[in-house]
């Protein structure tokens, strides 16, 4: 391996290190849902409400996210916004009350989703040529998920230490907080100058945002990653469907949230972009079929007895499907490269797609959570599931329309815009 392969790598191993860390907070439910309702007194509502605020302000942020990325250092941006997520998370051991909480939620997004994700894409966008993009973009969802794993393991670790109550959550938060700081004072150290590859026109802000609005691909993979990201927003209700229909521990049920959420990233995501780029040659292909690939599995957890005696069937059956739907996640960001982003303006392209992208997390998981607050039990899981198998359909038919666009797109000029008609 040359010097210049073995520092490409080293950089996209510090940026994963990031990526892995920024939103263990922001996604506290994942691993802690339960111990949320019972130790902060949240209803099912209330958490989707918080996800809902941070992903309203993201939503309304990612386009500024791009822009930053655009014109400042990422080096900069993305240990800035490790170190104001850690910050948060000390005040968010402290359990504010819900309105409070609120504001925390916010802020959280501004730091990980305006400050550092687009910052992320960017950089890793940069690192690669054109027939890399499914792999680099897989493994960065591959490798956030091996960082993930770990550091939710541990937490959850810190918190059964802590006794598994009160104590056992503010414990697990303040690990949480002290992994984003010192991950923001690594980063800013081992992240070089060279983190982004160098491109020979100048830096853009508003300007590159107007050339990227006027690409129809950016839009397309925007709603792309809509589609793959509202059905990714259901696997949240996989863990307490296994604890009220299955009888599932609640020691176990943080176990399994953290193998759903995180750990299946390490396979899946690696796993999504070898089938893309190695087996069908196309990401936007790879997509299409995936969808269709989640609709048998939802008929089989549906269909599966309830009770103690078949949960194994059952976290069987619906981590199969959270697979899947991370194999979508590792590449859908990877199609940016196959309509023909150019790299200078890829931040503001990569801004627009989490504007558009991410948006179903301002109204998913209220939506989920209100339908199972009020018709408790199986048929509020059944109205969940069956809304996320007509979603799955819906993904199919705007993949196809990608797969279309990219495969009779004219050859785009070096900077990005797109022929006049």
């Amino acid at each position: 391996m040359t010097a210049q392969a073995k520092a490409k790598w080293f950089r996209f191993l510090v940026l994963v290190l990031g990526g892995g860390t920024i939103y263990k907070l922001g996604s506290l439910k994942d691993a802690f849902y339960v111990p949320m309702q019972e130790f902060m007194g949240l209803s099912h509502t209330e958490i989707g409400t918080l996800m809902s605020v941070n992903a309203i302000v993201a939503t309304a942020l990612f386009v500024v996210g791009g822009m930053l990325a655009d014109r400042f250092d990422t080096r900069k941006l993305i240990p800035l916004g490790l170190l104001g997520t850690g910050g948060l998370g000390l005040y968010l051991a402290s359990f504010p009350g819900f309105d409070r909480l609120l504001i925390v939620f916010g802020l959280l997004a501004i730091c990980a989703d305006c400050i550092f994700w687009p910052s992320l894409l960017k950089a890793i966008r940069n690192l690669g040529d054109d027939n890399e993009q499914g792999r680099m973009f897989g493994l960065l969802e591959g490798g956030r998920g091996v960082v993930d794993t770990l550091i939710a393991f541990s937490a959850l670790g810190v918190f059964v230490l802590m006794g598994s109550g009160a104590a056992g959550l503010k414990s697990a938060i303040l690990f949480y907080a002290a992994i984003d700081i010192l991950a923001g004072i690594l980063t800013w150290f081992l992240l070089t100058e060279g983190a982004s590859r160098p491109v020979t026109t100048p830096r853009t802000g508003l300007d590159g945002l107007l050339q990227a609005v006027r690409l129809p691909g950016v839009w397309l993979v925007s709603f792309n990653v809509f589609m793959v990201y509202i059905v990714y927003c259901g696997l949240t209700y996989f863990i307490p469907y296994l604890k009220d229909m299955y009888e599932l521990p609640v020691a176990l049920v943080g176990a399994y949230g953290i193998i759903n959420q995180y750990f299946l990233k390490v396979l899946g995501g690696p796993a999504g972009g070898f089938l893309a780029d190695k087996r069908l040659k196309s990401s936007t292909r790879y997509l299409k079929w995936a969808f269709v690939a989640l609709l048998p599995l939802m008929a089989i957890i549906m269909l599966i007895p309830k009770g103690p005696s078949f949960i194994y069937a059952g976290m069987a059956a619906t981590l199969s499907f959270a697979l899947i739907v991370f194999t979508m996640r590792g590449v859908f960001w990877a199609p940016m490269s196959e309509v023909g982003i150019a790299p200078h303006i890829s931040g503001s392209a990569f801004g627009i797609g989490c504007l558009i992208g991410y948006a179903p997390g301002m109204f998913a998981y209220v939506i989920y959570g209100a339908i199972l607050d009020s018709y408790p039990g199986q048929q509020g899981y059944d109205y969940v599931f069956s809304l996320m198998s007509l979603l799955a359909v819906i993904g199919f038919m705007v993949s196809s329309a990608l797969y279309r666009r990219v495969h009779s797109r004219a050859t785009l000029p070096a900077d990005g815009a797109l022929p006049q008609s």
